[in-house]
């Protein structure tokens, strides 16, 4: 099984970078996210002027205590402002939120969108070094937080930033002692709330790693349950899974724990304002000269709230924001993965259709720059030849037959194509230059049709003639509905019987070249010697290139390059190799030594 990194800690200077990726990416919703904060300023100026409608609400009452009868036509203004303003608040607040859920939404698509259109251009080394559920959990979990947090805290944020400056205007405009006294607590804020984002920072980036890890491994599980339980490798399968799921616990802890503590201690906070308020507000209120009214007290109570709750929300907003950070930085690390080469402006093409010659030149590759493992590879294939490549496991068969497709790029030297480098043309003309049958067959949820016909539009008389010469005509017969039989997961269809239905693939594509890549090894001796015919007639005219170990299925191949160690140790036809008694040779009696 693959073993996946650990997660990587936050590096220093990380939470910016990623905050400020994620500001310029929603460049394109500046507009629509001004105007939802227009509603929010709106909101929080409304519950600012609240608390002094109040004020003078409660003014009008105490003032009976003095034996005056209540003002009814002053206390029932004050009532309808404030209900009106409260009320004006809750419809500003709904719209501010309705459009801020809606950007968050379509930033998320745009992200799901970059994604998938970035997997298509990233090249396939990337996935050779990356387990598909780490990417998996990009395209989902991570890009669902980064909408969820943007929902959550930009709003939240301004909002928070104008109650506060508006608080504390108002505060010093009623009272300036009072506002001073309120003061006194931020600092203490201030300290405790840097204090827990450092310790929570880390674990936001840690979860959202050990999620990708976990995401992979239930991928991993999952499809490889047939092995799994082939070697009754389940109590060990779990209790893998069981070390990394407590991974994702303690992180996941640790950040909630953490970022959970910040609403509780700037609340235990705020009560020492409250206090603080009360007594020198009662100080206040006993000398007449200090204008301080049991109105003027009430409405500091509320601007204690109302400073204590964005002070929170701020809190609350960091710890939103680290989790989008942390997202943000997997997704954009994705993104900014290096991709193919662009390939716009190359237009070559193969004029008067393809003959088929092909010639390898002097191609090195290796997958890293000290990592050669083909070192020097000759070779020139004539038109309509069949053309096969044996060696042991590991002596870059399939490797060659990737760079043909251009799914690799050469280090050095240069693949030709009709004397047109592969090079000179656009990757996806080389692509359609070749039919492909791998060693792992691939089959999607969808009917037998579609699998058949995957890229291709076909009549259902070139879908039959392709299915008879592929042998699996009968076992479609067989099935509810024919062609038209659903797939669901292809579980259902047995390993011989999926490798009949790609070879069938391969014939309605009717492309000029094939590479068959151990193309018979799912079947029976029975089945190959069926597919056999069928390659035989579906190869003639065409150059072919077929990977095989079974050596059996390639003697009457035109060509067979021998490979050893990313080289060509030997070339010829079957019994001219046979004839040299070398490392072909010895290949085929090893094979068949124990029949």
């Amino acid at each position: 099984m693959r073993h996946h990194a650990p997660a990587a800690p936050l590096k220093k200077g990380e939470f910016k970078k990623n905050i400020k990726k994620l500001v310029l990416f929603m460049r394109p919703y500046y507009p629509a996210v001004l105007f939802s904060l227009v509603f929010t300023i709106g909101a929080t100026v409304l519950s600012i002027l609240a608390p002094q409608v109040l004020s003078d609400l409660v003014n009008v009452i105490t003032a009976s205590f003095s034996g005056q009868p209540v003002n009814m036509t002053e206390l029932e203004k004050f009532a309808v402002i404030l209900i009106i303003f409260y009320g004006c608040n809750a419809v500003c607040t709904y719209v501010s939120s309705f459009v801020m859920t809606t950007i968050s939404q379509k930033m998320s698509r745009a992200l799901r969108t970059q994604i998938s259109e970035k997997i298509n251009r990233v090249p396939l080394r990337y996935f050779d070094a990356h387990a598909y559920g780490d990417t998996l959990s990009r395209v989902t979990n991570d890009v669902d937080t980064i909408g969820n947090s943007m929902q959550q805290s930009v709003s939240m944020v301004v909002q928070s930033v104008c109650m506060l400056v508006g608080v504390l205007i108002a505060m010093f405009v009623s009272c300036w002692q009072l506002a001073l006294t309120v003061l006194l607590i931020v600092p203490f804020m201030a300290i405790l709330l840097l204090v827990i984002m450092k310790f929570s920072q880390p674990q936001f980036r840690r979860q959202q790693d050990e999620l990708a890890v976990l995401n992979g491994k239930v991928e991993e599980n999952y499809s490889g349950q047939l092995v799994i339980k082939a070697f009754r490798a389940e109590g060990r399968t779990g209790e893998d899974f069981e070390t990394t799921n407590r991974a994702l616990k303690r992180s996941t802890f640790l950040s909630q724990a953490l970022s959970g503590i910040m609403q509780p201690a700037m609340t235990f906070v705020s009560y020492f304002a409250y206090a603080a308020v009360c007594v020198v507000a009662g100080l206040l209120i006993t000398t007449p000269a200090s204008g301080v009214t049991f109105g003027t007290l009430s409405a500091f109570l509320l601007y204690i709230n109302l400073f204590q709750s964005p002070l929170s929300q701020i809190a609350q907003a960091a710890n939103v924001l680290q989790s989008a950070a942390a997202a943000s930085g997997r997704v954009f690390e994705f993104l900014e993965e290096e991709e193919l080469s662009d390939e716009t402006g190359k237009t070559r093409k193969l004029a008067n259709g393809v003959r088929g010659e092909v010639e390898f030149r002097h191609v090195r590759f290796g997958y890293s720059a000290d990592r050669i493992i083909i070192p020097d590879f000759s070779a020139k294939v004539q038109p309509g030849w069949k053309v096969a490549i044996v060696g042991p496991t590991g002596a870059g068969k399939t490797t060659m037959v990737n760079l043909l497709m251009r799914f690799y790029e050469v280090n050095g030297g240069d693949i030709l194509i009709d004397g047109v480098s592969v090079k000179e043309m656009p990757r996806e003309e080389v692509h359609d230059l070749f039919g492909m049958v791998l060693q792992d067959t691939w089959m999607f949820e969808g009917t037998l049709r579609e699998n058949i016909t995957y890229s291709k539009e076909a009549t259902d008389e070139e879908i039959r003639a392709a299915c008879d010469a592929a042998g699996i005509s009968h076992y479609i017969a067989t099935q509810p509905g024919g062609l038209d039989y659903y797939v669901e997961s292809g579980d259902e269809i047995s390993g011989g019987q999926k490798q009949l239905i790609t070879i069938a693939r391969a014939m309605v594509e009717n492309a000029p070249m094939l590479i068959l890549d151990e193309a018979t090894s799912n079947v029976d001796t029975r089945t190959e010697e069926l597919i056999q015919t069928a390659m035989d007639n579906l190869t003639r005219g065409r150059t072919s290139f077929v990977i095989a170990h079974r050596l059996s299925t390639i003697k009457n191949a035109d060509l067979i390059l021998v490979m050893n160690e990313g080289n060509i140790v030997e070339q010829g036809t079957h019994d001219e190799l046979l004839a040299k008694n070398g490392f072909y040779a010895n290949l085929y009696n090893s094979q068949f030594a124990n029949e």
